[in-house]
């Protein structure tokens, strides 16, 4: 009987520690890529990948700094200077800095040693779409492993409702790979599936797909209308779910082993 409990215990605890394994669904990280310390980046919008964000109310934001120079991650901006919302101070190569978002709003930051560096959290209700003037982009995606492709499928409505003819673009990334980069996208009903190269490797917390979708605006010739230039980011990682179900396997397995071991059999 005490064998029994021990291994009821041991699965509870189990499942119990999954909450600090298991990575989050909706990671929301940003990396300060090599190379931003030199000018340049801000030319393609690299400085900071991605360099605009979406993340829910009371989400948290992480920045690694995977460049070989320091920074600092500031709110505010260049022109006007800090606004004392969030500074990470200077943080060397390999470091991170993580902020917890709590109000909505937009909030830019830049980098106080390389004030090119430009980037933008966007905090709303939803961390899956992004409503400006009635437009909603929002992103579906599945983890994969390493070797295999991944579905990206890409829904804009305006106002709630379903639009054609529908312009955009939309690029994937992991680590300093791209694993899809289709610009100039036309769609007739704000609908669209995309398919990714083989991953380099598995997705994870660590190495997501950070997917961006960047609107170009309504029509089927330029020039076109609508919110042009908004655009929504995604990151891939795998969910709670799969984790959970394998270290729960475990528990029940370690329950039925034990209970095996444990049981009584009668004397003829």
């Amino acid at each position: 009987m005490k064998i029994q409990n021990k291994a009821i215990f041991l699965a509870i605890l189990s499942v119990g520690v999954l909450s600090t394994i298991a990575p989050s669904a909706f990671a929301a990280e940003v990396s300060v890529p090599a190379g931003s310390g030199v000018p340049g980046c801000e030319e393609t919008n690299e400085c900071w990948f991605p360099a605009e964000i979406s993340v829910g109310v009371g989400e948290t934001v992480t920045w690694s700094n995977d460049d070989t120079a320091a920074h600092t991650v500031t709110s505010g901006s260049a022109a006007d200077g800090p606004d004392d919302i969030f500074d990470s101070s200077l943080f060397m190569a390999g470091a991170e800095f993580s902020h917890t978002f709590d109000t909505e709003g937009t909030y830019p930051y830049f980098c106080m040693v390389h004030p090119w560096m430009a980037g933008t959290v966007i905090v709303g209700a939803t961390a899956e779409g992004i409503m400006e003037e009635g437009l909603m982009i929002s992103i579906e995606a599945e983890p994969a492993a390493a070797g295999e492709t991944t579905d990206v499928t890409v829904t804009i409505t305006m106002d709630g409702s379903s639009t054609e003819h529908v312009n955009y673009d939309v690029i994937a990334t992991q680590g300093s790979d791209t694993v899809l980069d289709e610009k100039g996208v036309h769609d007739h009903d704000g609908v669209m599936t995309h398919t990714t190269s083989a991953l380099p490797v598995d997705a994870s917390s660590t190495m997501p797909v950070n997917v961006i979708v960047t609107f170009n605006g309504f029509g089927i010739d330029p020039p076109f209308t609508g919110p042009i230039g908004e655009g929504n980011t995604m990151q891939v990682v795998p969910e709670f779910g799969t984790i959970a179900m394998m270290v729960l396997g475990v528990g029940i397995v370690s329950i039925i082993a034990l209970s095996a071991k444990s049981r009584v059999i009668p004397k003829l």
